[in-house]
């Protein structure tokens, strides 16, 4: 593998409390940052690259997303864009359409939406199962979803199929569908809102994941205040999503916990939802990551640039403090120190935007400003104009 430098770089966004505006160079060699400063006095390499002035920021960490499924709805989004409230009861349709499509069909839907990730600079993605249901169709969910990425959840507890009795679901969901997803899964997830699980559902589900050597993960707190961030917090859960209905104490055992709040603002976008007060959570300390949570009835976005802009936007965070939760805090809500920054040592994954700063990535929203994209120390994506851009 060969040494490369890159330099004529507008800004070097090592991390987004640290900027560097002019005469920056970053040198990756065997998948690592091996050296990051002036270009002046960049160490000698086998290649060099000239960015022509171009930003270069990590790549984005998406710590949220729904991949394995099937269909879309649609008629669902137009219906709450003229005035339908939206509700988790949604997910049942596409429980039937992912366990009515074959295995094919379902990877060539995951790559899909993995490539149009790439193409924005997603270059970490945890992807959840969720949509099958059954002891079958979850263990080749996260079976599929494996191919694709190390960092896959179990949520078998997204909601209650129709005619299963609640009780019995959850034996189920904690016993042999655990056991089938167990080998195939890094985190274990579940939904607990009003329609989906209740506090004692979710805590005998999060309790069985961990004794199976499962770590936890929470959607809580989405449609209206109830019991999930708290119980996150007690279980030391190391990342809670969605969080837009916060109580004081609430916001107060997330600072104390040090549990991530995982925001979502793609949901709120498609669901006419109050935004998370972000300010509120960073005020108290909290860290804060963003997230796509791309899922075909919610949020149907795969686009972190998109995320960045809705919460510079709505939710009062500033464009650094955007960046730092799209990158290094979705790292820190997979647990992950490899990545999210491009200090010396971490894994070599960083976007080259067609701007000189990342502040553009909320300054024109909708623009597609990824020129290139590098995982693992490999330009994966590039921009061109004859062949779209997709390598390997």
């Amino acid at each position: 593998m060969t040494s490369t430098l890159l330099s004529n770089i507008g800004e070097l966004v090592v991390h987004a409390g640290h900027r560097n505006m002019s005469d920056s160079a970053l040198v990756v060699d065997h998948g690592r940052v091996a050296w990051v400063g002036p270009a002046s006095e960049a160490p000698p390499t086998d290649r060099a690259i000239d960015l022509g002035g171009r930003a270069v920021i990590p790549g984005f960490v998406d710590s949220h997303s729904h991949l394995v499924f099937a269909g879309d709805r649609a008629p669902e989004f137009e219906a709450r864009m003229t005035g339908a409230a939206y509700t988790a009861g949604g997910i049942r349709s596409t429980v039937r359409a992912t366990r009515s499509a074959s295995d094919d069909e379902l990877t060539t839907n995951v790559a899909r939406l993995v490539e149009e990730m790439r193409r924005q600079g997603t270059t970490t993605v945890e992807i959840k199962s969720g949509y099958g249901l059954t002891v079958d169709d979850e263990a080749r969910s996260l079976r599929i979803a494996r191919a694709f990425t190390s960092e896959t959840t179990y949520l078998g507890a997204h909601v209650v199929p129709p005619d299963a009795d609640p009780a019995e679901y959850v034996e189920l969901v904690t016993g042999p569908m655990l056991e089938a997803a167990a080998p195939h899964a890094t985190w274990i997830d579940a939904f607990c809102e009003r329609g989906a699980f209740d506090a004692d559902q979710a805590r005998a589900v999060l309790e069985a994941g961990r004794a199976a050597g499962l770590p936890g993960r929470l959607h809580a707190n989405q449609l209206a205040p109830g019991p999930g961030v708290q119980l996150a917090c007690e279980l030391g859960l190391v990342a809670v999503d969605h969080c837009t209905y916060l109580s004081d104490r609430d916001v107060d055992a997330l600072a104390q916990s040090g549990t991530v709040a995982t925001l979502l603002p793609g949901v709120e976008f498609s669901t006419r939802q109050p935004w998370p007060d972000a300010r509120r959570l960073l005020n108290a300390g909290v860290t804060v990551a963003l997230a796509s949570d791309c899922n075909p009835g919610s949020s149907y976005t795969s686009s972190l640039p998109f995320c960045i802009a809705l919460a510079v936007r709505d939710m009062s965070m500033s464009p650094s403090e955007a960046l730092w939760s799209a990158t290094a805090g979705g790292a820190q809500a997979l647990g992950r120190t490899d990545i999210g920054t491009l200090e010396v040592g971490r894994r070599a994954d960083f976007v080259v935007l067609d701007a000189p700063s990342s502040t553009h990535l909320a300054y024109r929203p909708g623009v597609p400003l990824i020129w290139e994209t590098w995982a693992d120390g490999q330009s994966v994506y590039q921009r061109t104009p004859t062949n779209g851009g997709l390598r390997g």
